[in-house]
């Protein structure tokens, strides 16, 4: 690089990136919480029921602000991966709410491991990069 050029500028990630960033932290402490509410209660504790309930709430809820951050950055970013995961992660989750609730947990056990393994892998994704905002070409043709 010549003494006279400036360095590439970095990406740096734009606002939106931070709140899908900041939510998908928040979802994956609540999916995480999960099967320690689960375990609280398979131990004795009845109490750990309504704990992983009010998880389940949470991360159902957390899910669907993951999805509205994630329609920011399409918007915004131009990137759209991270609204096709955040739509798969919260069918799954209603899916393993609903087996949850009518006692199918050959089924919830399961996807419980699947999901919290998917909340990781999205919050690892969107930590590993800048998620910049795309600029749009100026045209100097006139």
């Amino acid at each position: 690089m010549a003494a006279d050029q400036a360095p590439p500028e970095r990406e740096r990630t734009a606002v939106s990136g931070w709140v899908l960033r900041a939510v998908a932290t928040a979802h994956l402490v609540a999916g995480f919480a999960q099967p320690v509410f689960a375990g609280v209660y398979l131990s004795g504790d009845f109490d750990g029921l309504s704990w992983h309930v009010i998880g389940a709430d949470l991360v159902s809820f957390i899910g669907i602000a993951q999805i509205g951050a994630a329609v920011a950055v399409w918007i915004r970013a131009r990137r759209a991966w991270p609204f096709w995961a955040s739509v798969a992660l919260t069918i799954g989750a209603t899916a393993q709410y609903f087996a949850g609730l009518d006692g199918a947990l050959w089924l919830h056990f399961p996807l419980g491991v699947a999901l919290v393994a998917g909340i990781a892998a999205v919050f690892a994704a969107v930590w590993m990069r800048p998620l910049p905002r795309r600029r749009k070409a100026v045209r100097t043709d006139g």
